[in-house]
């Protein structure tokens, strides 16, 4: 993932190598086995509208995530702080841990005013990752985040939506946001041998409660 800065955000421009997907299923050769990938009725339905700085709950204080929860696909992992790579492109967790997501750190932290962006492995050689059915997730779905200031961060999915990676859309992705909300991506949109996956599964998310 390629970050640049744009104003106070982050507009990422995301290719599904830069995630490192698809050892597993190279090695392992079986189509059945690739994940899940979100169907049109988990689709964007349009603009949030004038009054999406007033939905939700309020923004809560800058304070890192520790840990990602999504009980619908039954992840519960640690986070890890991401920065930048040499070249200037978003650095990844380690691909050999199977369960653990990582966070732009130098960006808006999970529950602030603005877009958070997490990321994570889809699989690795060993097999499914932490974010391997995230595709499976449904409108409505809740996402927490686990606080080092004690709290927890409750979000709830507005939409499931794949991109191939030649039309990634960068500004609605990581643009500005009136209201916290959060991006959850990982690799998609089919699987090829020759290149891997084609491109990235993104869940949107905006803050509804905390604790």
């Amino acid at each position: 993932m390629a970050v640049r800065k744009v104003g106070n955000s982050a507009i990422a421009a995301v290719t599904a190598l830069a995630l490192g997907c698809g050892a597993w299923l190279l090695l392992d050769g079986r189509a059945a086995d690739a994940p899940p990938q979100p169907s049109a009725a988990q689709a964007d339905t349009g603009p949030a509208g004038a009054g999406a700085a007033s939905t939700g709950a309020p923004a809560l204080p800058p304070s890192p995530p520790d840990r990602v929860r999504i009980p619908a696909i039954d992840v519960d992992a640690p986070m890890t702080g991401l920065g930048l790579t040499a070249t200037g492109s978003l650095d990844v967790p380690p691909a050999a841990d199977d369960n653990l997501a990582g966070w732009y750190e130098a960006g808006t932290t999970p529950g602030e005013r603005g877009t958070a962006i997490v990321a994570g492995h889809v699989d690795n050689a060993r097999g499914p990752a932490v974010f391997y059915r995230l595709g499976a997730l449904r409108k409505g779905a809740a996402i927490e985040v686990d606080r080092l200031d004690g709290g927890v961060a409750v979000f709830t999915v507005d939409a499931v939506e794949v991109y191939a990676a030649k039309d990634f859309p960068d500004a609605k992705v990581y643009g500005p946001a009136p209201r916290p909300e959060l991006r959850v991506i990982t690799c998609g949109g089919g699987y090829s041998p020759g290149t891997g996956y084609r491109g990235n599964v993104v869940v949107f998310a905006h803050l509804t409660g905390s604790r």
